[in-house]
């Protein structure tokens, strides 16, 4: 569709001409006499921009400019005016004018204001369409799951979003703690704020302190240039540190003084800073064992874990693979079937790399399968391993002394048991219902 504008000028020379000059640049083209009939025209139709004189009889343009807004807060209005000082243009900027041009109209002025406010509108629309699209992203009810294990983290997740407190979550790697992290995020109060990501793991220590608080030109050699840091560009959003247990005790410190006061400066800068970011951190690593060996300062941790929220490995939620192999084989539009013994050693796999290795391995053989059925020659390798290994130790009966049998039978019972529960012998007696001494005996008996 063409653009359209409304040209409000008391002055019907100056109205006429400018209908005039963009009618020949394509443009849908209505005019007014005065701020009232604009008002009038505004309200039955529908324009993309509003050019309006500043100075007129019955309501100047500023005043027109506060009316329109009313109405449409994110119309376009360019001011137009032979007795445009610096106080009108400030004025007219601060209410919401897209645009201030002096009389009389330098028309090439006025073309580069209007490409500019139209590509300035243009933006604006996307980055609302981009921000919704990761408002219904990164929702509650849009994470995949089946488990009770799941459901207790989620309500957790969000008790805590709508809060301001500070969130630690926890959970091996590939267990989705930034999606969390963003779901948080985008339920709270500050959505339409920025999310900020940043890995400790990935940033060396002599790095990281200068991404996170920014720095000034001259902080050290190579910083030819000012540069904000998370903080700054995080405002009064969120700011996500992720692999927050690779920090070191001395940036601990640092990181510690923002949590308790809000304040902090940049490299090579006095001047002291002050942030409204909302603060979650993320970890793999046992905390409070890296405290006991005095790797972790105690005060920092328990400044960072005014809430947790545990994240279960994949293997403690084996309900959630079938729903979640469904939907990353939406994701990548495969209609492909999964033959039974596929699926088998799917749900048999524990998973080490945990939902990321779940979805790589779908998309594998999504991608490599060539054959409507995927069998379990599609699966990859560490995976089909499994069913050899599975094959090896299953217990076959038959005629022989009762003693070797059962304690065969004992042996191939305890394994899976320690397979499910990938090592932990406490997890595994639980499952055994037997105590985790009798299950130590058991193991040294059987030389496991």
């Amino acid at each position: 569709m063409n653009t359209s504008i409304l040209i409000v000028d008391d002055e019907k020379l100056q109205r006429e001409s400018l209908a005039g000059y963009f009618k020949k640049k394509g443009f849908e083209v209505s005019t007014a006499e005065s701020g009232v009939t604009a008002v009038s025209k505004y309200n039955s139709g529908i324009f993309d921009i509003v050019l309006t004189d500043y100075k007129m009889n019955d309501m100047n343009g500023l005043d027109l400019l506060l009316q329109l807004k009313k109405i449409n807060p994110e119309v376009i209005i360019i001011l137009m005016t032979a007795y445009g000082n610096i106080e009108t243009a400030v004025e007219a900027m601060k209410n919401g004018a897209n645009s201030y041009l002096q009389k009389p109209v330098n028309l090439d002025e006025l073309d580069i204001l209007i490409d500019r406010s139209l590509l300035q509108e243009e933006i604006i629309s996307e980055n609302k369409i981009l921000r919704k699209e990761l408002h219904e992203k990164f929702r509650f009810d849009t994470i995949i799951y089946n488990s009770r294990e799941m459901e207790d983290a989620l309500n957790i997740a969000g008790r805590v979003a709508c809060s301001d407190a500070p969130v630690l979550i926890r959970g091996e790697s590939g267990t989705g703690k930034e999606l969390f992290a963003k779901t948080i995020h985008f339920a709270s109060d500050r959505k339409n704020e920025p999310f900020v990501t940043i890995n400790c793991a990935a940033l060396p220590e002599t790095l990281l302190e200068s991404e996170i608080f920014g720095y000034e030109k001259g902080a050290f050699t190579g910083a030819d240039q000012r540069r904000t840091g998370r903080f700054e560009e995080a405002g009064k959003g969120t700011i996500f540190i992720d692999e927050v247990g690779d920090i070191s005790p001395a940036m601990q410190v640092k990181l510690l003084r923002v949590l308790q006061s809000g304040e902090f400066s940049r490299l090579g800068s006095n001047q002291i800073m002050k942030t409204n970011a909302r603060i979650i951190t993320a970890t793999n690593r046992a905390l409070e064992e890296m405290i006991r060996q005095n790797q972790y300062r105690e005060d920092f941790y328990y400044r960072i874990n005014v809430v947790t929220v545990n994240i279960p490995p994949l293997r403690e939620r084996k309900t959630d693979i079938p729903l979640l192999i469904d939907h990353f084989m939406k994701k990548y539009k495969c209609t492909k079937q999964i033959s039974r013994e596929a699926m088998d050693l799917l749900l048999k796999y524990n998973y080490p790399g945990n939902v990321r290795e779940l979805e790589n391995s779908v998309q594998r053989f999504c991608v490599l399968s060539r054959q409507d059925l995927v069998t379990i020659n599609d699966l990859p390798g560490h995976i089909r391993t499994l069913q050899k290994e599975t094959s090896s130790a299953e217990f076959e009966p038959r005629i022989d002394d009762l003693n070797k049998q059962l304690s065969n039978l004992e042996f191939t019972i305890i394994k899976m048991a320690l397979s499910e529960t990938n090592g932990n012998q406490s997890k595994a007696a639980r499952l055994l219902n037997i105590s985790e001494r009798n299950l130590r005996y058991k193991l040294e008996k059987l030389k496991l």
